[in-house]
C-alpha cells in the first residue's frame, strides 16, 4: 500500500511555516519578540524531526 508522501511533504512544510508566521504577527501586534524567539525554538525543534521523518520514508 502506497501512502502518500506528497501530502505528508506539504503539510510537514506548511506547519512549520505557519507557526513561524503566526507567532510573527503575534509579535509584531504586540511589540514583544519574545514570542518570536520562542516559536522559532519549538517549531524548528518539532518540524525539522518530521520533515526528515517523511523525506526517510518517501525514499
Amino acid at each position: 500500500m502506497k501512502e502518500n508522501m506528497m501530502f505528508a511533504w506539504i503539510a510537514s512544510w506548511l506547519a512549520l511555516a505557519g507557526q513561524l508566521v503566526f507567532f510573527m504577527g503575534v509579535a509584531l501586534f504586540t511589540g514583544d519578540w519574545r514570542y518570536m524567539m520562542w516559536s522559532f525554538m519549538i517549531s524548528i525543534i518539532v518540524g525539522i524531526p518530521s520533515i526528515i521523518g517523511t523525506y526517510k520514508r518517501n525514499q
